[in-house]
């Protein structure tokens, strides 16, 4: 018999990689990315080009929006004051944000109750009733404006905020829909604990329920508020007759009418109109996506 040595394997020396090897592995990395995300890539200029449009627009002379030219030249940053000194854009802001403001909180006041009934009580006809607040999203509001209009001019609430604020105190459907669908996820022993130990259904919703569901309502509000930001059709109905209450998305149709020849000023304003609501949102995008997230999931 012949032993067999087994000899462990050689020790190899590898050299370290150079400064062009790196850039090439670097180069290599990054068009494996972008050929991984080339549709994501082309979905978002597509989107993004609308935007870069009125940016450049918003900033470029009278003589060269609408031209081939891509980059202002120069930069004219006073279009944005001549905005505001064509129209008292900080009423129309105000009249805007306290319409927005109050419907949001009405509708969440009025909404989180009854959703938190849909999700957690067992009643006879909860499910119909659920139901019911699913058909009225798919409702076409042209099917009740109307016999809305002619109740609100008999009230006299016609060229005033009224009718775009107090319909919030009556509940949202959508708002009901969304917080139901996020409360049903909510553990049923957290409540069932706080019954035991003597805790009020109201004051269960108040210091127990609501303080886990803030991603919930913050979503909730934020759709509630980028609604009445960009509804046109109500204040154009209710506050047409009243350019006091006027809010800005007529003051931006009016005022594209007026300076229609005017697209520098017109994409200016446009910028001014979009502004706060994409800084509203940059703020509360965590919670914006976490209750979106989680408004499907089950317990």
């Amino acid at each position: 018999m012949t032993d067999q040595i087994v000899q462990g394997p050689a020790v190899v020396a590898v050299p370290r990689p150079t400064a062009p090897d790196r850039r090439a592995g670097r180069r290599s990395r990054l068009l494996d990315t972008v050929a991984r995300h080339a549709i994501l890539i082309a979905v978002l200029i597509v989107f993004l080009m609308p935007v870069v449009f009125i940016l450049t627009t918003g900033v470029m002379t009278d003589d060269q929006a609408l031209t081939r030219d891509l980059v202002p030249h120069p930069v004219q940053w006073s279009n944005f004051a001549e905005v505001f000194r064509t129209v008292p854009l900080a009423r129309y802001l105000f009249n805007t944000v306290l319409i927005a403001v109050l419907f949001t909180l009405f509708s969440i006041a009025s909404s989180v109750p009854v959703a938190y009934a849909l999700a957690k009580f067992r009643f006879r006809g909860r499910i119909p009733l659920f139901f019911a607040f699913i058909a009225a999203m798919m409702l076409p509001p042209q099917v009740t404006v109307v016999p809305l209009y002619v109740m609100y001019a008999h009230l006299g609430w016609t060229g005033t905020p009224l009718p775009l604020i107090i319909p919030g105190l009556f509940g949202d459907a959508f708002t009901i829909f969304l917080l139901r669908q996020f409360f049903v996820s909510v553990p049923q022993a957290y409540l069932d604990a706080a019954r035991i130990d003597g805790t009020g259904e109201f004051r269960l919703l108040w210091s127990v329920f609501l303080p886990m569901v803030k991603p919930a309502i913050a979503a909730a509000g934020l759709f509630a508020f980028f609604f009445c930001w960009n509804d046109f059709f109500n204040p154009l109905l209710y506050l047409g007759s009243n350019p006091d209450w006027s809010t800005l998305s007529i003051a931006l149709s009016q005022f594209r009418t007026v300076h229609a020849v005017q697209w520098n000023l017109a994409m200016a304003a446009t910028v001014l109109f979009v502004l706060p609501v994409v800084v509203l949102f940059f703020f509360a995008q965590r919670q914006f996506v976490q209750g979106i997230a989680l408004s499907g999931v089950k317990e």
